[in-house]
């Protein structure tokens, strides 16, 4: 999902901008630099938390899946998703952001 560029460099160009925003956005888990997927935990702090992960819709178009349900989750349930997620997926990219709003930076939808 990264639109033909290296994961790396795509969430790079993504990290910078968000922070140059005053958006804490930051890997915690480097993948394939080349082609990892990225799950994304939007931290809303006290509220909870919500999990992304890439998915694509039935048209083929990339978007982003609420891995972690409709609801926000507390942090706990939230590193347990991570978890799961990298023994399926040792290539897997994890990226936070902290924003009360729960934002995210990606131009995709969130389904």
């Amino acid at each position: 999902m990264t639109s033909g560029l290296a994961t790396d460099f795509w969430l790079r160009a993504h990290i910078r901008r968000w922070n140059a925003l005053g958006i804490s956005m930051m890997v915690r888990h480097k993948g394939d630099p080349q082609a990892g997927a990225v799950l994304v935990v939007i931290n809303q702090g006290a509220a909870g938390c919500t999990v992304l992960t890439q998915t694509r819709t039935l048209e083929g178009a990339k978007a982003w899946l609420r891995a972690s349900g409709p609801d926000l989750i507390p942090e706990a349930d939230a590193e347990e998703t991570i978890s799961r997620a990298r023994r399926r997926d040792p290539d897997l990219w994890v990226v936070e952001i902290e924003d009360r709003a729960g934002r995210h930076p990606f131009e995709e939808p969130v389904l």
